[in-house]
């Protein structure tokens, strides 16, 4: 942290007391959380143990993750959201106990539980005729999807053939017929669940995105390569309220978030990338042929 920083956030310290939003007693960890996050993170004290979580960030990235949580302020499993800068500058919100990614148990047990403490209490947003992620809206579902398969397509090179490639290309007239869009979390894969016990106790790090709820469904169920059975797809699904789509559907929205996962793996998280790569051998093959 360099002194410049340290004293702006200790001023954003200063007004946030006076304020009466954080404890008197809270300190500042001097360095900055890891994560995924853009912007900057940091943890806040109280008598040693973590409290609370200050980001910085620029005006919109904070203005919409503003706008999530205070569209689902009672979900328990996301964080409390504490104080939003009127000027957008920073986000003041409770510290979750507990690591990302790793440690979380069996995925049919986490999966349920995201759906049913977060995805079923997704609100319609009909406030905006854009879809997509809010930072970078698109005119249509099927551009965002257009948009996540071309990428993931750039950064596989070699690793698939472009026969894979057509395949999921030929799901877009499917998975994009959608009409009901939600305010969607966005980013909703384990490296944004916190996990204590084998346990998930919290979503963070919301990137949102206007969208159909299966969205973020087929994402968590693709954002780590344990467990990518029918199985617990099904499962898991079957507790999914408001969303009433096929099996065969529900198969093509999978294939299609496995391979845009696979492509964000081979540059961001490549020691999954073999087990990635294994388990779209499996999946590719139930694409109904050219």
């Amino acid at each position: 942290m360099t002194h410049k920083q340290a004293i702006a956030i200790y001023n954003i310290m200063n007004h946030l007391h006076h304020l009466n939003i954080i404890d008197s007693r809270a300190t500042l960890e001097d360095r900055k959380m890891n994560g995924t996050t853009d912007g900057l993170v940091y943890m806040l004290t109280v008598n040693e143990e973590p409290t609370y979580v200050l980001k910085l960030d620029n005006s919109a990235n904070i203005s919409i993750v503003n706008q999530f949580h205070s569209t689902y302020p009672t979900r328990s499993i996301l964080p409390k959201l504490y104080y939003t800068d009127p000027a957008n500058a920073f986000i003041l919100y409770s510290y979750i106990k507990g690591t990302t990614h790793y440690h979380r148990g069996a995925k049919i047990n986490w999966l349920s539980l995201l759906v049913t403490e977060l995805l079923n209490h997704y609100q319609l947003e009909e406030s905006t005729e854009k879809w997509g992620r809010l930072v970078d809206p698109c005119h249509s579902w099927r551009e965002f999807n257009e948009r996540g398969i071309e990428g993931a397509r750039k950064n596989l090179d070699n690793l698939l053939p472009t026969e894979d490639y057509d395949k999921v290309h030929s799901l877009l007239e499917d998975t994009s017929n959608v009409s009901q869009k939600y305010l969607l979390h966005g980013d909703a894969g384990v490296h944004n669940f916190v996990f204590d016990q084998s346990s998930l106790t919290g979503v963070i790090d919301p990137s949102p995105v206007v969208g159909p709820i299966i969205y973020d469904f087929a994402y968590a169920f693709c954002s780590s390569p344990d467990d990518l059975n029918l199985e617990t797809l099904f499962t898991a699904f079957d507790l999914l309220h408001d969303t009433s789509i096929s099996q065969l559907r529900l198969i093509q929205e999978v294939i299609l978030q496995l391979y845009c996962r696979i492509g964000i793996c081979a540059t961001v998280h490549p020691h999954d990338l073999e087990d990635y790569l294994k388990a779209w051998d499996d999946w590719k093959v139930l694409i109904p042929s050219l």
